[in-house]
């Protein structure tokens, strides 16, 4: 397993170096770092941008800029922002921070009871508790999250109007540290993000679940378990379960990566200084490096999680082996 995961590690460094150059002449060819410089008269100055360009090495062939920026990685972790020359990191890992927060929360809530619904689902299919988690679950996957965010909000902020009871925040992140009392105002402040990604993947996991549990309760060795007298529920969470859990260990994994990475729309409509707001306010002032620090980060992260989900398959089905 070790000699697999070393072998892993280091299949994953041309993986992240081919996409870290792909990534960096696509955005780099798609944006201009001193386009704000250039339409502002008073820094649309030629000798001004010619000198800054030539410290950012921008006047500089791709190959040279991206040889550069390669180097400020790992000498100022994960390099040094165009537009405000400090480093990356004190403001990514802030945001890194946050959006930890919500998605550890969201996906073990709905991992829990996405796997528990599923299982239950399946076990009483075409029952009314089968048809009505159904019905949920694609409502769940087909509704829109901006939608599911900005109701959420409309409906606390009602509440609040109403009856002046603050139950969650609406938008914002408490950043204070204070005992007890900073993490009862924290719960309430992401509340709500949580609870918009706990849906999206609640709906996701059970039907994964669902459809994995019925796919496997039909196997022959589930029925020779049965055959040779096993109780219900052994059969059940020994031989079914487990075996069930091997897709969802998939989709767990790249779900984790994508929201860590992606939550942007949750976390923009609550005003949340997570890794998705971080994008989006780099990505309009077209700071490359700040971009290319957050597509770095999302690639580590869905490397990361892939190699998990591979070791977890050889602990759920022993037939897997990794000699």
């Amino acid at each position: 397993m070790l000699t697999y995961i070393a072998r892993r590690i280091l299949y994953s460094i041309p993986v992240l170096l081919a996409t870290s150059f792909l990534s960096f002449t696509f955005i780099t060819k798609a944006s201009d770092p001193l386009a704000n410089l250039r339409a502002n008269p008073r820094t649309n100055n030629p000798v001004i941008l010619h000198h800054l360009a030539h410290i950012y090495h921008l006047d500089q062939s791709l190959p040279v800029r991206y040889w550069y920026w390669l180097q400020d990685v790992f000498v100022h972790k994960l390099g040094v922002s165009l537009l405000t020359s400090q480093p990356i990191w004190p403001d990514i890992s802030v945001a890194i921070e946050h959006t930890l927060q919500i998605i550890l929360l969201a996906q073990v809530i709905a991992l829990v009871l996405g796997v528990a619904v599923g299982i239950y689902s399946a076990i009483r299919q075409y029952s009314p508790f089968d048809y009505a988690m159904t019905s949920i679950s694609f409502l769940g996957y087909a509704m829109p999250t901006f939608w599911l965010a900005l109701i959420l909000q409309i409906l606390f902020v009602d509440i609040y109007l109403k009856w002046h009871v603050r139950i969650f925040y609406t938008s914002g992140l408490n950043s204070g540290v204070t005992s007890s009392t900073w993490s009862i105002d924290r719960l309430q402040h992401i509340a709500l993000p949580v609870a918009t990604l706990t849906v999206v993947s609640f709906a996701l996991y059970s039907r994964y679940m669902r459809a994995t549990m019925l796919d496997v309760i039909n196997s022959d060795y589930v029925r020779t378990a049965r055959a040779k007298g096993l109780p219900e529920r052994l059969v059940i969470f020994r031989h079914v379960v487990r075996n069930a859990l091997i897709p969802i260990v998939t989709v767990s994994a790249l779900q984790f990566g994508a929201l860590l990475g992606g939550a942007i729309v949750t976390e923009s409509i609550f005003q949340l200084n997570g890794m998705g707001y971080f994008f989006i306010t780099r990505l309009q002032t077209n700071d490359v490096y700040s971009v290319m620090a957050y597509v770095m980060i999302v690639a580590i992260t869905v490397i990361t999680f892939n190699l998990l989900a591979d070791v977890l398959y050889g602990y759920l089905d022993p037939r897997i082996r990794y000699d």
